[in-house]
């Protein structure tokens, strides 16, 4: 399960990076695709997921070594979750939003990756 957990981390990394530039791109050239939804998408589950796992790991008495590690864990979680509640109606503004908040949680993701 921890060999789950890491490679699903640099997964989630990778994959928060390339949603965020896609969002940002297509938030420049005014128009988005299905793709760039899909990419937003998918870094959402794997947040969520990560977040499964690091649960299912506490449950099984593992710990990180460093108490900070679950800090980061549970930002970057609010932050992709942030835009549903708090995004304006207005498409482009929306996008905006979730480019911005997938960057937060890669940036989460990998502060929390250096603490595990």
């Amino acid at each position: 399960m921890l060999t789950a957990h890491h490679g699903n981390a640099f997964l989630l990394i990778l994959v928060c990076v390339a949603a965020s530039v896609a969002a940002f791109v297509a938030r420049r050239r005014g128009r988005a695709g299905a793709s760039v939804a899909q990419l937003l998408a998918l870094a959402q589950t794997l947040i969520v997921a990560q977040v499964g796992i690091g649960l299912l790991l506490l449950s099984d008495h593992r710990r990180a070594a460093d108490h900070l590690h679950y800090a980061y864990g549970t930002f970057a979680l609010l932050a992709v979750l942030s835009p549903w509640l708090y995004a304006p109606s207005e498409p482009r503004a929306r996008l905006l939003w979730f480019a911005v908040a997938t960057l937060v949680a890669a940036a989460l993701g990998v502060r929390a990756y250096m603490t595990a």
